[in-house]
């Protein structure tokens, strides 16, 4: 296996570093914000936030068996998956990591994935369309890439970003059926005030869902050009992993729409986002950056490390 000095362990670039920073503080103020307005109208919002964080618990620490069950991926042995498990366990050292399970998914769509709320409770796995279509060195540069998001907690990190539009998404539906059972229906007579506080309520929640959800989506952009990166210096071979970029992204044109449109709801999980025949979404929502870009970044690896590019 080619290395470099210095490849050991992921690699992390300041500058992404900052931006994710900064992205995380202003889902900090927004959540501050939404919380500020809430005691200034006197409203009791901690059963929702309560059953939120609920949700979001099960999710970061189910994470792991949520998304092997979505996708009908099953742990493999050694035995059974000699190969990915030797990949695996390259890059584990490599990266001085623990390793973590190893999972199959049966289907022909060209993806992989890592999961698990911390590096002890992940697993990474691979489907059998990626494997068939990847060598070994191009399959080698997707695991290291789906190991950094392990590595560097991702999952956590994500979750912790979703809270608060998922409070403000419980928010805005709490303050709707209030109004509607009541709340909006009462007489100026009757009415304390509560009709327009719910409607306040309702209005500053939907525009900070939207806000959060954009600020999420960037966040998750730049965590994929962050693993592109950490996964390239590790391996030392990014012309290897833009390879695997451009045949997965590629071939997933020839895979049916239904299979397609089955699986975008992992899209933030997944290596690169499945993206459903005639389907198009606007860069600001997507869970992944341009192929250009993901491209533009290992190619400057690439002479960096002085090695042709790709």
């Amino acid at each position: 296996m080619a290395t470099n000095a210095g490849s050991r362990r992921f690699r992390s670039d300041p500058g992404l570093v900052a931006r994710m920073s900064v992205t995380m503080f202003l889902i900090g103020a927004l959540y501050v914000a939404v919380v500020a307005l809430l005691i200034a109208q006197h409203v009791s919002v901690g059963f929702v936030v309560v059953v939120a964080g609920g949700l979001l618990f099960a999710q970061y620490y189910f994470s792991d068996r949520m998304a092997l069950y979505g996708m009908g991926g099953r742990i493999v042995t050694p035995e059974e998956a000699p190969e990915l498990h030797g990949i695996v366990d390259r890059l584990c050292a490599l990266a001085d990591m623990p390793k973590p399970r190893v999972a199959i998914a049966d289907i022909d769509m060209p993806n992989a994935f890592a999961t698990g709320r911390n590096p002890k409770h992940a697993v990474i796995c691979a489907t059998t369309g990626i494997m068939r279509r990847l060598d070994t060195e191009e399959l080698e540069g997707v695991l290291s890439h789906e190991l950094s998001h392990v590595a560097h907690r991702d999952v956590a990190v994500m979750t912790f970003a979703s809270f608060l539009g998922m409070c403000a998404g419980m928010i805005t539906r709490f303050a709707y059926y209030s109004g509607l059972f009541g709340g909006f229906g009462r007489s100026d007579d009757d009415d304390d005030g509560g009709a327009p506080a719910l409607i306040i309520i309702m209005l500053v929640s939907m525009l900070v869902y939207i806000v959060s959800f954009l600020l999420t989506r960037t966040l998750s952009r730049y965590r994929e050009l962050s693993a592109d990166r950490a996964g390239a210096y590790l391996t030392g071979r990014p012309s290897a992993l833009a390879s695997a970029l451009q045949k997965v992204t590629g071939d997933m044109a020839s895979i049916p729409t239904r299979d397609l449109r089955s699986a975008e709801a992992f899209n933030a999980f997944f290596f690169t986002p499945a993206l459903a025949n005639g389907f198009s979404i606007s860069s600001l929502f997507s869970t992944h950056p341009s192929l250009d870009r993901r491209l533009e970044q290992l190619a400057k690896i690439s002479v960096e490390l002085g090695q042709p590019v790709a």
